[in-house]
């Protein structure tokens, strides 16, 4: 059966369907398309938890069959009309190309929500990407489209799968979008109102087989898009896919600088962040929208983060006050540039979302002087650039985690003289949730730190190899701290 024109009012009864990996989107994607009538087989290497178990047995009670064992993923289903991926399998999974030998069409969960959006309400889509930023960008987008009394949501990469908000009977507004690269790989038809690509730099080299790949599914965002191509101007290569991007005609392009912004431009006019681009009279003027103090941080990637979010909601025709309101009642999730805690004139910061080395040198950057906690699983990632970036302000590094050599070897080779301790550990699962590891770190690190100095945990690295998420890492060296300083009282 042709899928190609299906959308949501159409009868779907007779497309056999299979969905790969059972996540939250997995489940969102098998759950919808058994709604609408199809016959889906939901297949994943396991279950990882009871909650999906859970899951999978409510889809059978609905008439899906749902394979969770080793193996399951392994062979692609005779008789198969549609595949729903999930991000986390690469285009070379046995499954998918078993799909494409066969002429079975491949969809991402993102691709499946936009096919299934309500014709009688289109709704907007305001869509973010970047290699960093992604998430706390679409949570001030949100906010600042509820400041504006819009009914919105952050979905997608952020947590809620794009499909449950296109299926909700309640229409909403406008959805504020987070898409990954895996994401947009998998994405055909999509025609979002604005995009934004916040940065590119390496990282998922693991998956990719080259950068140029991986630059190239980042740029997938702008296609199509509608009104505003939202880039950043210190990036030139988010500048670049702008450029080669197939748009809707009459699309702009929008860039956001830290510097004074030039027409069509949003930036900086001293403290202010300012609008050059969606102003009557932007040739001579620009519309006051927040200051930098109205946010929760100074850090210069958290006003990038700022910029692009008003970018994407003045695209929409959200007002300067709406703009503002949103802004300065945002705060970031937890392990974002978070202060843990200050004593003896040493701060100590938790940014365990830096998660690779551009985010970790965007953290840095924030601190005149840091002691460095990094290490964790590198994902083919390389860190010179980033140790003649900010070899600098280094007192000292502390490293844990499997891949903390690759990061020692280009400190030795660009910063020779910045002091760096190693700490072992156990893989994850051991080490009380990484609390007693976490101990030692803090302890490393208080012994590297002066008075004035940043204790930040930006760890440039994936942290599954001594710990189940890049949040219980936070979490783990937010108490070891608390627990220091609770011994030193």
């Amino acid at each position: 059966m042709n899928v190609d024109r299906l959308g949501r009012l159409d009868s779907w009864e007779g497309v056999r369907a299979v969905v790969a990996g059972f996540g939250v989107s997995g489940f969102a994607a098998a759950d919808n398309l058994t709604h609408l009538g199809a016959s889906v087989t939901a297949l994943a290497e396991g279950a990882r938890n009871a909650e999906e178990l859970e899951k999978a047995e409510l889809l059978e009670i609905l008439g899906a069959t749902v394979l969770l064992h080793e193996g399951a993923t392994a062979t692609l289903p005779a008789d198969v009309d549609l595949v729903v991926t999930s991000p986390g399998f690469r285009p070379d999974a046995p499954l998918l190309v078993q799909a494409q030998e066969r002429g079975v069409p491949v969809w991402g969960e993102v691709e499946l929500a936009w096919r299934l959006r309500d014709p009688a309400h289109d709704t907007p889509w305001l869509c973010v990407t970047g290699t960093n930023g992604k998430t706390t960008t679409v949570q001030m987008l949100d906010a600042i489209l509820r400041a504006a009394g819009l009914r919105s949501r952050a979905v997608g990469n952020v947590g809620t799968p794009i499909v449950e908000a296109v299926m909700d009977p309640e229409p909403y507004d406008v959805l504020a979008v987070e898409l990954s690269s895996f994401q947009l790989h998998y994405t055909y038809t999509m025609s979002p109102q604005a995009a934004a690509v916040l940065n590119v730099a390496e990282d998922h080299l693991d998956w990719y087989e080259s950068m140029e790949d991986y630059v190239a599914d980042k740029g997938r965002i702008y296609q199509r898009t509608q009104l505003a191509c939202v880039y950043n101007v210190a990036d030139p290569v988010t500048e670049q896919l702008v450029r080669e991007a197939d748009v809707v005609e009459g699309a702009r392009a929008v860039g956001f600088t830290l510097g004074t912004p030039a027409v069509g431009m949003l930036g900086l006019v001293e403290d202010i962040l300012a609008d050059r681009a969606f102003v009557a009279q932007r040739d001579s003027s620009a519309a006051e929208l927040c200051t930098v103090g109205d946010l929760a941080s100074d850090a210069p990637h958290f006003v990038q983060n700022a910029l692009a979010a008003a970018a994407l909601a003045r695209a929409h025709g959200v007002s300067q006050a709406a703009v503002r309101d949103g802004l300065r009642d945002f705060r970031p999730d937890g392990h974002r540039i978070a202060l843990v805690a200050e004593a003896d004139e040493v701060a100590w910061v938790d940014d365990s979302k830096a998660t690779n080395p551009h985010a970790a040198q965007s953290s840095l950057q924030a601190y005149d002087r840091v002691v460095w906690v990094a290490g964790g699983l590198a994902k083919g990632a390389r860190f010179d650039d980033l140790v003649v970036a900010v070899r600098e302000r280094l007192r000292g590094v502390v490293l844990i985690g499997r891949d903390r050599q690759v990061i020692a070897e280009a400190l030795s080779r660009h910063a020779p003289d910045v002091p760096v301790l190693t700490v072992d550990g156990g893989e994850t699962g051991a080490q009380d949730d990484g609390r007693a590891l976490m101990g030692r770190v803090v302890d490393a690190a208080a012994g590297l730190a002066e008075a004035g100095d940043t204790v930040l945990l930006a760890p440039g690295c994936a942290s599954m190899d001594q710990f189940t998420s890049y949040a219980a890492r936070g979490d783990a060296f937010a108490a070891a701290v608390r627990d220091r300083l609770d011994d030193q009282r």
